[in-house]
C-alpha cells in the first residue's frame, strides 16, 4: 500500500482482516488484568495474539500511524494509547505530524 507518511488509511474489509490479531490484542485490554499481562512481557503477549512483524514493530515503536497502517482500528488502538499513558492529544499529535503542544495549539485555535 504506497500511503502519504502523515495520511491515515482507510479501514475497510482488507485493512479489517489485515489487522486481526491486532485488533483482537488491543480490544482484550478492556481486563485490567490483560492490561498487565502484556506491561509484564510484552513479546510474549503479541505471540499470544499471533501479531506480524509489521505489527509487532508497530506497537514497540509506539506509533499510532504504524499501527493504523498494519490494520489497527482507532477504537482499538485507543486501549492500546492508554496502556502506553497516551491520550488522545498524543495520538492526534503523532496522527499530523507535529508535537503535543503544537496540537493542543491548533485545537485551541479551531474552537475560537
Amino acid at each position: 500500500m504506497s500511503v502519504d507518511k502523515w495520511a491515515t488509511p482507510v479501514f475497510d474489509g482488507a485493512m479489517a482482516q489485515q489487522g486481526w490479531a491486532l485488533n483482537k490484542m488491543c480490544f482484550s485490554f478492556n481486563s485490567a488484568g490483560n492490561r498487565a499481562e502484556f506491561l509484564r512481557d510484552e513479546p510474549a503477549y503479541c505471540d499470544k495474539f499471533g501479531l506480524t512483524a509489521a505489527q509487532r514493530a508497530a506497537v514497540e515503536h509506539r506509533n499510532v500511524l504504524e499501527l493504523l497502517q498494519a490494520g489497527g482500528n482507532i477504537y482499538y488502538l485507543a486501549k492500546l494509547a492508554g496502556v502506553f499513558g497516551l491520550n488522545m492529544q498524543d495520538i492526534g499529535a503523532q496522527q499530523t505530524g507535529v508535537s503535543v503542544p503544537e496540537f493542543k495549539a491548533k485545537l485551541l485555535a479551531a474552537g475560537e
